[in-house]
């Protein structure tokens, strides 16, 4: 099961390739034919249902034409005690 804590880092990930996308305003289709990913995978990975493979996130880095660590760059959510 994943932990809130991690929900919450899956979330913002999401919300970081959903603006990406947006700023090149390409469609959710787009980025998914660009990096060869079922267009509906790509939804569940912007609103954080899934937590994403390594080789997809790299799939969407390329796509995107960013670096892999600019999909990371957001801050991680606080753990709690």
């Amino acid at each position: 099961m994943i932990s809130i804590k991690d929900q919450q880092a899956i979330k913002l990930f999401g919300e970081s390739v959903r603006t990406k996308r947006l700023q090149r305003h390409w469609s959710q289709e787009e980025l998914a034919f660009k990096c060869k990913i079922d267009s509906r995978q790509i939804g569940r990975v912007e609103r954080g249902e899934v937590n994403t493979t390594v080789s997809s996130v790299f799939a969407i880095s390329r796509a995107l034409e960013v670096e892999v660590a600019d999909l990371f760059d957001f801050p991680l959510p606080q753990l709690s005690e």
